[in-house]
């Protein structure tokens, strides 16, 4: 594995534990960290997030924003690499592209097996 991607790999699991276990700001909703991209220096990093319920999103987007500097810190003491990427929220929407896909799909399997 290139150095990137093990940088991605550990900024996603060491953010899964700092959001889920020592930032409890999200009672009854359920937030992901489907992937990380780190810029090819490793000064940024595209934190990418996923919410259920997805209505919830801007509720939780806010919150993870008014807390970037506290994540960041806790990152930064966790991680024994310099410079530590700026982390940067963004939702995902490969996951509900590929959940309208997979309805699309369905319902057009649907429609030939009661043509059958």
């Amino acid at each position: 594995m290139f150095r990137k991607e093990k940088v991605d790999s550990l900024i996603k699991r060491e953010l899964n534990a700092i959001i889920l276990k020592e930032i409890d700001i999200f009672p009854g909703i359920l937030v992901t960290i489907t992937r990380v991209q780190a810029s090819a220096n490793l000064f940024e990093a595209g934190i990418y997030i996923s919410v259920v319920p997805e209505e919830k999103f801007n509720d939780v987007f806010s919150l993870l924003y008014r807390h970037v500097y506290d994540i960041q810190q806790i990152l930064n003491k966790r991680l024994k690499m310099r410079p530590v990427p700026k982390i940067i929220f963004k939702k995902e929407t490969k996951t509900t592209e590929a959940a309208k896909i997979e309805q699309l799909l369905f319902e057009i399997q649907k429609k030939e097996s009661g043509k059958n």
